[in-house]
């Protein structure tokens, strides 16, 4: 009997699989492909925010930290130019003209600022060199030997700045006949003008100048030309002895009689000068080729050449006999 109940009973196969790997579907490509749209995007983004100005890029963060008040009251590229009642949604592509970058509006801002402060600087340097202009006349009229010598004295506003110009007297001239030797009271002068010029921070210039009477060993030998630098050179001593610092002179040069003060009689005991420029910035600048050209168009009526003013009316005398 018990024979017969194990011969009923049911036999259970169980089959295993062993390795093998199974299909996972497409959900990697779908994930691949969002990561490559991304990357796209992104680089996309990069790309365009390299190629943006400065102005439209400050635009578009205007406009996504208050888009309304942007659309509202601002216009241009950064809030969009579309001809609509609200502005907003970038430039108006069917509208071929009248549409400028933000970017360009802020630079010709710029340039307009820039104007308007080198107007302003000159405007205070003019001022400057005015109020030291009535320091020298006063500084002259002070002092009663200075005073005897006002009649040689030539202050006047230049292109380049205040140009101080001794002149030379038949009866009391600068310097000894010939020669670089300064005389006492030319010396005297130079001193109290090197003085007061300590009080302004310009540069100078220093020009000697003669009158066109050759000397005897002809242009070849020393002649106007040397005598003219070693006696603009013999003034900067002086007004270095007077209290200037020597690095506040930019440049010595002699002209010889290139530049006659007096046209009309090349051999005037007038024309033989020494000038002391104190130069304004734009002088500085254009002598260190480093201010743009544009800077000659912004120079003030004021600057320009004037007609020389005499501390008092000077009267020439046309006797040459000394140099």
């Amino acid at each position: 009997m018990a024979g017969d109940i194990k011969k009923l009973q049911p036999i259970i196969v169980k089959k295993i699989k062993k390795g093998g790997h199974g299909h996972h579907g497409g959900a990697w490509k779908i994930a691949y492909a969002d990561f490559v749209t991304a990357m796209m995007a992104f680089f996309l983004l990069m790309w365009l925010l390299g190629s943006t100005t400065e102005g439209d890029r400050q635009g578009i963060a205007d406009y996504f930290n208050s888009p309304l008040k942007v659309a509202l009251l601002s216009s241009g590229s950064g809030a969009g130019d579309a001809s609509h009642v609200i502005k907003g949604g970038g430039q108006d592509l069917s509208r071929a003209t009248g549409q400028v970058k933000r970017g360009d509006v802020e630079a010709k801002r710029d340039t307009v600022n820039l104007h308007a402060l080198k107007q302003e600087q000159l405007r205070a340097e003019i001022a400057r060199l005015e109020d030291l202009k009535k320091k020298v006349e006063n500084k002259i009229g002070e002092n009663a030997r200075l005073a005897a010598m006002a009649s040689q004295i030539r202050l006047d506003m230049t292109r380049d700045g205040l140009r101080i110009q001794i002149v030379d007297e038949q009866n009391r001239p600068m310097f000894a006949s010939g020669s670089a030797v300064v005389q006492p009271y030319m010396r005297e002068l130079l001193q109290e003008i090197g003085q007061v010029l300590t009080d302004v921070p310009n540069r100078l210039t220093l020009e000697g100048h003669t009158d066109s009477l050759p000397f005897a060993a002809g242009e070849r030998g020393y002649s106007n030309w040397e005598l003219s630098a070693d006696r603009a050179n013999a003034s900067r001593r002086e007004l270095v002895s007077g209290g200037l610092a020597d690095d506040r002179v930019l440049r010595v040069q002699g002209l010889a009689s290139s530049q006659p003060f007096d046209t009309a009689d090349p051999k005037a005991p007038s024309n033989r000068r020494i000038s002391i420029i104190v130069m304004n910035r734009d002088a500085e600048d254009r002598m260190f080729r480093t201010a743009p050209e544009v800077a000659d168009a912004l120079e003030p009526a004021s600057l320009a050449p004037s007609v020389v003013t005499p501390v008092v009316p000077f009267v020439t005398k046309t006797d040459g006999a000394a140099r």
